[in-house]
This record gives structure tokens, C-alpha cells and sequence, in this order.
């Protein structure tokens, strides 16, 4: 039960911060959720890391789709040398994934260093 509230809550509060901070105000909102909610290092990790992995993946995915996927096809033949927005989608997804997820371990790691 726990690992589900720090999935979502780390999801919620990452879309919030977003809105008024910058991109990297989610490692700072998985990091507190690891220290509040007290989770093994592996599911702190996996929840951070789940969480921002889709938030980002469904939020890159809807703005590409309602722009027909214009500027990620250029972007993706930019960065990638292949056309493929999808991949790229992905690749956005992971970034985010990583960062959270290993915020939100650090985060369960100093938790474990105070008790």
C-alpha cells in the first residue's frame, strides 16, 4: 500500500512542481516522498522511477499527438538520426524515470542514516 501512495503521490506532486518550478524540482519531490514514506531502497527506486516514467511518457505523448507530432519528428531526426517520436517519447520517459528514481533512493537512504 505504501509503494502505490509514493508512486502516485510522487506523481502528483511532480506535475505540480512542474508547473512553477523547474524540470528538476521532481528530484526534489521524490526525494522528500522517499524520506516521508518509509519504503525498501528497490521499491523506493521503482516507485520514483515508475512514477515519473509515465507521468512524463503520457505528457510527452499527448502534447506530441495534438501537435501531429510535428516537432518530434524533427526533433527525433535531430537527436536520434532516425525518425521515430515514439523512441524519442520513450527516451523523455526514461530521463525522467532515472532522475526520480534515484532521488527517491537517496531519499530512502537518508532516511535509513537518521533511524
Amino acid at each position: 500500500m505504501k509503494f502505490i501512495t509514493s508512486l502516485i503521490l510522487t506523481a502528483l506532486l511532480s506535475f505540480a512542481a512542474c508547473l512553477y518550478l523547474p524540470w528538476w524540482s521532481i528530484a526534489i519531490v521524490a526525494f522528500v516522498v522517499a524520506v516521508l514514506i518509509p519504503v525498501k531502497p528497490l521499491f523506493s527506486f521503482i516507485s520514483g522511477f515508475m512514477a515519473l516514467f509515465l507521468l512524463w511518457s503520457l505528457l510527452a505523448l499527448y502534447i506530441s499527438t495534438n501537435n501531429g507530432h510535428l516537432l518530434a519528428h524533427k526533433i527525433s531526426l535531430l537527436v536520434l538520426k532516425t525518425d521515430n517520436p515514439f523512441l524519442l517519447i520513450i527516451i523523455t520517459g526514461l530521463i525522467g524515470g532515472l532522475v526520480a528514481g534515484f532521488a527517491a533512493l537517496t531519499g530512502t537512504y537518508t532516511r535509513k542514516l537518521k533511524g
